[in-house]
């Protein structure tokens, strides 16, 4: 009896790690790009709106908030694509095309991951918990524009940006006029990071029907690609200039602006390897502006 009850608890534990396992793989915790690449304008924004020291409550209230909200949209967004992943050869592993999560469970689990963050907000003023609900909308509306524009990332642009207002509104009680120029800027970022990540799939996407900006763009993909890098470089600047920012940030723009060529550099063949790297990039794109940035204020 012993052996048998040793056995049962065994085969338990086994399968509570294999569930966690494909949960895990589910919200992509072990992908974590997502999550930078949602991180870095929440934290340009926290360092901007609190002059360089920003509560560090509210900080560790939006970093975890990030963590839960990107893993929640991995989350539905897979179960929005769960026709679709199977056919796609970067994403046929992911645990609902091979059928180890089921829709229902997807369903719950960002559901869960929603209601945690929503817990973390009720720590914030009032209007940062009205602006939260139409952060939790775009992030369910985002993984179903792709059947209905080659603008998708227009969608997951506002949806990782409105952590912008949403930080200025927690640490100043209003939204200024360069905030909203921020979210802009957010969503170009997304544009430019998420057509590189499109460029990947772009064969397999026009197979199932799948719309993006790289199959809108067509050949001129690195020409809009390297204008919306331009165009959002000048758009930091005009930004740097209005918060009165110090030539650390305007260092930390110049090595963006060299990641930026760097991916220009390996996004030339369109091949998708390369892409995905190019993708990837962008998380140190990102650093180079918050390192300026707090360099900047911790120097001044």
């Amino acid at each position: 009896m012993p052996q048998r009850i040793s056995h049962s608890n065994s085969f338990f534990s086994v399968t509570v790690r294999t569930r966690i396992s494909y949960y895990i793989q589910l919200v992509r915790l072990h992908r974590p790009i997502g999550i930078f690449l949602l991180m870095w304008p929440a934290l340009w924004a926290l360092w901007l709106a609190g002059a360089g020291s920003p509560p560090w409550h509210i900080v560790i209230i939006f970093i975890t908030g990030v963590v839960l909200m990107r893993s929640a949209g991995c989350a539905i967004n897979d179960y929005a694509d769960r026709d679709f992943d199977g056919h796609v050869a970067r994403t046929c592993t992911r645990p609902l095309a091979t059928g180890d999560v089921t829709p229902r469970e997807a369903v719950i689990v960002f559901m869960t991951l929603s209601l945690l963050a929503f817990g973390l907000v009720l720590m914030l003023n009032w209007q940062t918990i009205l602006m939260s609900v139409v952060a939790l909308l775009l992030a369910m509306i985002y993984p179903f524009m792709k059947r209905f524009t080659h603008l998708p990332q227009v969608f997951l642009g506002a949806a990782f940006g409105w952590a912008v207002p949403m930080a200025f509104m927690a640490i100043t009680n209003h939204v200024p006029m360069y905030a909203w120029l921020l979210f802009i800027v957010t969503i170009i970022w997304a544009l430019i990071y998420d057509t590189e990540y499109a460029m990947v799939d772009r064969e397999d996407d026009l197979k199932v029907g799948i719309k993006s900006t790289a199959i809108l763009f067509g050949h001129y993909d690195r020409l809009v690609v390297g204008i919306l890098q331009i165009v959002m470089l000048l758009m930091l600047i005009d930004i740097g200039h209005t918060a009165a920012l110090g030539i650390f940030y305007y260092m930390g723009l110049g090595i963006a602006a060299s990641f930026a060529i760097y991916q220009q550099y390996l996004i030339r063949h369109r091949e998708p390897r390369t892409c995905f790297t190019a993708f990837l990039n962008n998380n140190y794109f990102g650093m180079a502006i918050f390192v300026g940035l707090v360099v900047d204020y911790l120097l001044r």
